[in-house]
């Protein structure tokens, strides 16, 4: 498909991608003032009623919308990569990215949705139901933040200041980024670490509260694609930790290499790796 036939379709489907995502958002808290039983996925890692009440909505509604592309979630039957691999374009979905967040609380938890043309995000959506803060971008049209019903704010990456603003997670904390962490001190001096859940880690980055998220951990596609597109349509960028782009669909493996969200393209992260 021509690339600037999807620019537009993605564009278009935008509002809708966002109403979808909003109403995902009100299922997800529907769970989480009722309670809710925490069931363990093959994986070992948690399920509650909220994914699934999530993931079967937008699934529904994805397949209303024209055109009708396949829908990959993260709650989704398993695909053998030959059949994925036939999709140049499809919907990429966690319908609750941050179960571990929603399990204990806290309120850094989202509803993730992308549009993959040709391995790439061209549309992100990113809502976080018990914050009301929703991101969102398609490609060559910019990202936005809207609070609540709020105005919506065209956002962009900062260029880094003296001491720079890191973004992590509270549950993947590793060796590997701490001995990262410990190198750009020695170099740079005092930094500071928000600790957040979910894709809101790179929204920090496209918003300009945050310079760099380095994922040195492993993370699933869905995990990312939502606001790898509202990142790099925000100015940053989404790359492997060698620089070279995160792909979608590429590899038999549904997991991510590590990678950098970067807010200053113009700061070489790659030597502050720890050697292996």
């Amino acid at each position: 498909m021509n690339i600037q036939l999807i620019e537009n379709q993605a564009h278009e489907l935008l509002p809708e991608i966002n109403r979808i995502a909003r109403e995902a958002g009100e299922k997800i808290m529907q769970v989480y003032r009722d309670g809710f039983e925490v069931k363990t996925k093959a994986d070992n890692s948690p399920l509650t009623a909220a994914d699934m009440a999530a993931h079967h909505h937008i699934e529904a509604e994805l397949n209303k919308l024209q055109p009708v592309y396949p829908v990959l979630s993260e709650e989704s039957a398993s695909q053998p990569f030959a059949k994925r691999a036939a999709s140049e374009t499809y919907w990429l979905v966690d319908p609750l990215d941050g179960t571990k967040e929603f399990i204990n609380r806290r309120d850094s938890f989202t509803v993730n949705i992308a549009l993959i043309h040709q391995h790439k995000p061209v549309l992100g959506v990113v809502y976080a139901p018990a914050l009301d803060v929703l991101y969102y971008a398609s490609l060559a049209h910019g990202s936005y933040k809207q609070q609540a019903e709020g105005p919506v704010q065209r956002i962009h990456a900062r260029k880094m200041p003296d001491h720079p603003v890191f973004a992590g997670s509270r549950s993947h904390a590793s060796e590997m980024l701490l001995k990262f962490l410990e190198n750009v001190k020695a170099e740079k001096g005092e930094y500071e670490l928000i600790s957040i859940g979910s894709s809101l880690k790179m929204c920090l980055i496209a918003e300009g509260s945050a310079d760099l998220y380095p994922r040195l951990g492993l993370t699933s596609e869905w995990d990312t694609a939502a606001a790898h597109c509202v990142v790099e349509e925000a100015g940053g960028k989404l790359v492997q930790t060698d620089m070279s782009p995160l792909l979608y669909n590429a590899k038999d493996s549904l997991l991510n290499p590590f990678f950098f969200a970067i807010g200053d393209n113009q700061c070489d992260w790659t030597r502050f790796l720890p050697e292996s």
